[in-house]
């Protein structure tokens, strides 16, 4: 816990009295600069200098007054070690980066725990993540389920890539609160172990800073009242009729959400098309008098729909070697399926990943199309090499790296799936391994 403090008249007063003071060492005087509500920030003068060892902040801000998105993108190109935390009227959440990569993602928003994911997009009942939850704690709840038969791993997989793209979208699209840095060492396990672009987050995250530049000229914020107009004429989407069916004009955009189990930015879509439609509208102070009672709203499910991209034009692509790297990560699946090996499930992990395959769970590149993993949890060479040269002009302009992406999919699900498996301490040591394997793909 950081330690708190309330300003209280003209005094800066600890809320923990008792215990050493956390201004300690910090004597001095300090210049107060002029920031956004949400943020103090003291400035020590004259400078004196030195330094604290991590975690601590190096940097801080206004989100609303600094693009994060541009942030984000400075962070991935200098392969940026550590977390950025953000706190904002909708909750704070924070992103945990890795090389510049995004390696996890956390959230105090209810909509965005993997349990509501799981509901959301339809691969669970509430009733199943409810009686889970009474088993298991909340970090355990996907694992639960997979266990008992109710989930695929793979479909486990893919919602924790969801959550945590959700969360990246939300961090990404906020204009209100604040900012950290943290520098701190993010080498230690810390939750489920995944991998995403974050340029390719950042790509679909524009898309949504678009939509929501659009939405703000008639909704500049979530505080907002939404009331109902007139009832649903039988035509709204889904979401839009079980919003609308919500409004009593005494709850803002963002309580709505937190209701509905929507993020920021698809309650804020949802209550532009009402608003649209002439089916609401909305003003900065609630309704005293009470709406008339709504019906109760119907649980939400949503299959996920996969767009499949076009095919890039067929042209020619420079000749490469793919056969040091497909012999890396086999080497690699081998060692992970001898960890879990040791735990006596070496059959049903690779039965997990035959499925995932075979589903294109993992990865939509041609070259993994009808492969399957062999008992030593390896991948036919051969056939890896002949899929490559057979689909490498659609692999883009750099083939090879197209290649260890996909691969580098497949191997995040697998360290997944052990991460569930594996002791912490073997877990740690198995991800340790494979980061010296993948560093010998970098040597020169």
């Amino acid at each position: 816990m950081m330690p708190r403090f309330r300003i209280d008249g003209p005094q800066l007063v600890p809320e923990d009295r008792h215990g050493p003071s956390p201004l300690s060492g910090r004597s001095g005087t300090y210049a107060l600069m002029p920031t956004a509500p949400d943020l103090l920030v003291f400035s020590r003068t004259p400078a004196a200098g030195g330094s604290i060892p991590a975690p601590r902040v190096v940097m801080s801000g206004d989100a609303g007054g600094f693009p994060l998105s541009d942030l984000i993108a400075f962070l991935s190109q200098s392969r940026w070690s550590g977390v950025i935390r953000v706190s904002s009227p909708s909750g704070e959440r924070s992103i945990t980066f890795r090389e510049g990569e995004v390696r996890g993602a956390s959230s105090d928003d209810p909509a965005d725990r993997l349990g509501e994911v799981l509901v959301r997009l339809g691969y669970v009942e509430r009733a199943q993540v409810e009686a889970a939850l009474r088993e298991q704690p909340p970090s355990k709840v996907g694992r639960a389920l997979v266990e008992k038969g109710l989930l695929q791993a793979h479909d486990l997989f893919k919602c924790v890539t969801h959550q945590v793209s959700e969360i990246f979208h939300a961090i990404v699209l906020c204009r209100e609160g604040s900012f950290f840095l943290v520098d701190q060492p993010v080498d230690e396990k810390t939750g489920h172990i995944i991998q995403l672009s974050t340029q390719s987050l950042l790509m679909d995250s524009i898309r949504k800073i678009d939509e929501l530049a659009h939405f703000r000229k008639r909704i500049p914020h979530g505080r907002l009242y939404v009331a109902r107009k007139r009832p649903s004429d039988g035509k709204l989407e889904e979401d839009e009729d079980r919003v609308l069916a919500m409004l009593d004009g005494r709850r803002t955009i963002l309580e709505l959400g937190h209701a509905a189990r929507l993020s920021e930015f698809d309650i804020t879509k949802v209550v532009f098309r009402l608003l649209e439609g002439g089916f609401a509208s909305v003003t900065d102070k609630p309704l005293m008098v009470p709406a008339a009672t709504a019906p109760t709203p119907v649980p939400r499910q949503q299959v996920p729909v996969s767009a499949t991209p076009a095919s890039p034009p067929t042209r020619a692509v420079p000749a490469v070697d793919p056969r040091p790297v497909a012999r890396v990560f086999n080497f690699i699946f081998r060692e992970i399926r001898d960890e879990v090996a040791k735990q006596g499930m070496d059959r049903e992990f690779i039965a997990a990943a035959n499925a995932a395959l075979s589903g294109q769970a993992l990865s939509s590149s041609p070259v993994l199309e009808g492969l399957a993993f062999a008992a030593d949890g390896s991948l036919p060479e051969g056939k890896l090499i002949e899929g490559f040269e057979r689909h490498r002009s659609q692999l883009g302009s750099e083939p090879l790296a197209s290649f260890k992406q996909a691969l580098s999919d497949v191997m995040f699900f697998l360290l997944f799936q052990a991460g569930e498996l594996l002791e912490s301490r073997a877990d740690e040591d198995l991800a340790r391994r494979v980061k010296e394997l993948l560093a010998t793909l970098e040597a020169p």
